[in-house]
């Protein structure tokens, strides 16, 4: 499936966003290629597996394109071994407040510590509720994006 995919990422400022949680899955995810124009991502969702090709994001990094597929389990175990040295480990909650649904992960391994919340939009003017919990916005900081944590993980960063 492809399509523009819209998102807005926070840091998130407490663990408030626990008892709200409707879902929590283990996702563990390598990287085939985290080329600045372009990612390539092995993802393993509980039972599931998933190859997803991501382009370059527009100036703000709230748009970019997507595809998506899904793997078997097998497959995507398979490609994990062929992914770029630092695989991520991190837990997804998934969490409604108001019209929308965040997804918040918290990191493990070499970026254990790192709480990041990410919502999806219909489009970069959309409105949405910010619950208390939700701390400053990174949208756009690369550092934060899943492929360059793979690079440079969070407990590696200087300041």
């Amino acid at each position: 499936m492809q399509h523009l995919e819209v998102e807005r990422k926070f840091l998130v400022r407490s663990d408030g966003y626990r008892d709200d949680a409707v879902t929590e899955i283990r996702i563990v995810q390598g990287f085939l290629n985290t080329h600045p124009e372009r990612t390539v991502r092995v993802r393993l969702k509980g039972d599931k597996g998933f190859l997803t090709v991501k382009g370059k994001g527009n100036d703000t990094g709230t748009t970019r394109f997507e595809w998506e597929t899904e793997l078997s389990l097998a497959e995507a175990t398979n490609l994990i071994d062929l992914c770029e040295p630092i695989i991520l480990e991190k837990i997804r909650f998934e969490v409604p407040f108001g019209k929308h649904t965040y997804e918040v992960d918290e990191f493990l391994g070499e970026n254990k510590g790192l709480v990041v919340a990410e919502l999806e939009l219909e489009h970069e003017d959309e409105r949405f509720k910010k619950p208390d919990w939700l701390g400053p916005e990174i949208t756009g900081e690369t550092r934060y994006y899943n492929s360059q944590l793979s690079i440079i993980p969070f407990n590696q960063w200087n300041d």
